[in-house]
């Protein structure tokens, strides 16, 4: 497919209630249906200024493409004192929905961009027809297709300065990536930091706890598994059993009544302590999952981290 060029709309901070409400609509009762706008419960945040390329092949199978979102103000790009940031966002939807140009991701792609980053908003393969290891396959390919350079000369980036945001299953793929390999992050499928929201950790039985029963069986068909014992794939999924010294800086953030019960980030936020690598942790009052914790305060912190360790 070939990419599509767009510019974000002017004259306006919001889309209509309407394609809130549509897009709230499609989604089956999973934990997507708990995303909602930050701030305001009936518009998505939009952001002037931002060009939006959609459709990117990084790889050739279906799934594999992505959209670019990047400022055209010189003097928004140069905000982070230096050569342009990358950062790889990998949208949420328990592994087997969801999509990058979804209403509330292409918002928090524009929002990233607006910022000074050029964002690279992932598709990746959905359960049950590809389980795991495809999604976080596909994840680390198109980091490692970024740092190419073509990519790197055509948009115009730093690739030793990569970084990762994810929210719900996206949160547990880019923490995987973060905890993936060993050693420097400019390299291959590497990455500098790491932001996660609401993302589930321990995919194993004894990460069960304050889980529904529809979420078990989401997860279990990502992990290819008909029962959580002697599921190998639900330890090599989990994040929390795959951290080291070298992996790079994390920021948790985690709603403390919400769909993913927040014991995900506790011991993400611990495992990541006892390995040495430095995580920045903020739970939040409520309900609000993934992206939908995306207020002021909660956007202010996350892209004051970006900035220190990209």
């Amino acid at each position: 497919m070939l990419p599509i060029t767009r510019r974000a709309a002017r004259g306006g901070a919001v889309l209509s209630a309407l394609v809130m409400a549509a897009a709230l609509a499609a989604c089956v009762p999973t934990e997507t249906d708990t995303v909602t706008p930050a701030a305001v419960a009936n518009q998505v945040l939009i952001f002037p200024d931002i060009t939006v390329t959609e459709n990117v092949s990084y790889g050739t199978g279906a799934s594999q493409v992505l959209d670019v979102c990047q400022p055209q103000d010189t003097e928004t790009s140069l905000v982070n004192n230096g050569p342009r940031r990358a950062v790889v966002s990998v949208h949420g939807g328990s592994w087997r929905e969801g999509d990058k140009a979804g209403p509330f991701w292409r918002s928090a792609c524009e929002w990233l961009a607006s910022e000074g980053f050029v964002v690279f908003a992932l598709n990746y393969s959905h359960a049950p027809a590809t389980p795991f290891p495809a999604a976080i396959n596909d994840v680390k390919a198109a980091v490692s297709w970024l740092r190419q350079p073509a990519q790197v000369q055509l948009y115009d980036f730093d690739p030793q300065l990569i970084g990762a945001f994810g929210g719900s299953a996206g949160g547990n793929l880019v923490s995987l990536l973060g905890a993936s390999g060993t050693g420097a992050w400019d390299t291959g499928s590497r990455v500098a930091a790491v932001v996660e929201l609401s993302g589930p950790m321990d995919l194993t039985s004894a990460g069960l706890g304050g889980l529904t029963e529809e979420f078990k069986g989401f997860q279990l068909e990502y992990l290819g598994c008909a029962a959580y014992q002697n599921c190998a794939n639900a330890t090599a999924a989990s994040p929390i059993f795959s951290l080291d010294s070298s992996d790079p800086p994390f920021f948790v953030g985690h709603s403390k009544d919400e769909y993913i019960p927040i014991r995900n980030a506790e011991i993400l936020v611990a495992a990541l302590t006892a390995a040495g690598v430095e995580v920045d942790y903020t739970a939040v009052p409520g309900v609000m999952h993934s992206i939908g914790m995306l207020n002021d305060p909660m956007r202010a912190s996350i892209v004051r981290f970006l900035r220190e360790h990209l």
